[in-house]
């Protein structure tokens, strides 16, 4: 009988498999910087449904679940938000778990779930089970719609960027706005300065 496997190197080997099976989530290692690759695949459909740039969708995502790994920033699928606690899972079945934690302690509107963190309590509507968020298609596909709705209602991009993380606007969508744009100029245009250059004073 082999020697056992400990359980860090267990969750290590799964990790490294969620991984290779996440390969349409996140940038392909071998994607050449500034090319539509930057854009994985699952962004670019769930975009392309909802009428939404894939830039933006992704760089909503970047700031909404996006972790270090392996010396760069990726959105992770299950991802929650509770009560302004981040917590990341391995796998989906854990997230899962987590989530229902979660809902006997607090209520759904502090609860944020997935890629796009969407609300379990204001977004209601747009589920039938709540771990039905923390399948990434599913909840990018929401996520996209949500941006769609929000451009509806007026503004560029930026301002669709803002209303979605809190559509009554003011400082908190400002603040979101200019961390969304630092992920939409290094996803479009890398190497470029991510903040805006500082206009004259008169």
């Amino acid at each position: 009988m082999g020697a056992a496997v400990t359980r860090p190197a267990r969750r290590a080997r799964l990790l490294g498999a969620v991984m290779a099976g996440l390969l349409c989530l996140c940038p392909c290692a071998v994607a050449r910087a500034g090319t539509p690759d930057r854009v994985p695949a699952a962004y670019r459909l769930a975009a392309r449904q909802a009428g939404v740039p894939a830039a933006v969708l992704y760089a909503v995502a970047l700031q909404e679940s996006g972790m270090r790994f392996r010396g760069r920033l990726v959105p992770w699928p299950w991802t929650l938000d509770v009560a302004g606690r981040s917590l990341r899972f391995a796998t989906r079945l854990e997230a899962c778990i987590g989530l229902h934690r979660a809902i006997a302690r607090v209520t759904l509107r502090q609860i944020d779930a997935g890629l796009g963190q969407i609300n379990l309590g204001y977004q209601a509507g747009r589920y039938a089970f709540p771990c039905e968020l923390l399948d990434p298609y599913r909840n990018l596909a929401i996520a996209a719609r949500i941006l769609r709705e929000q451009h509806a209602a007026g503004g560029d991009w930026l301002a669709a960027i803002g209303r979605y993380h809190r559509p009554a606007g003011g400082a908190a969508a400002a603040r979101y706005r200019r961390s969304v744009r630092r992920h939409l100029v290094e996803v479009l245009m890398p190497g470029l300065p991510s903040s805006p250059p500082p206009t004259a004073t008169p």
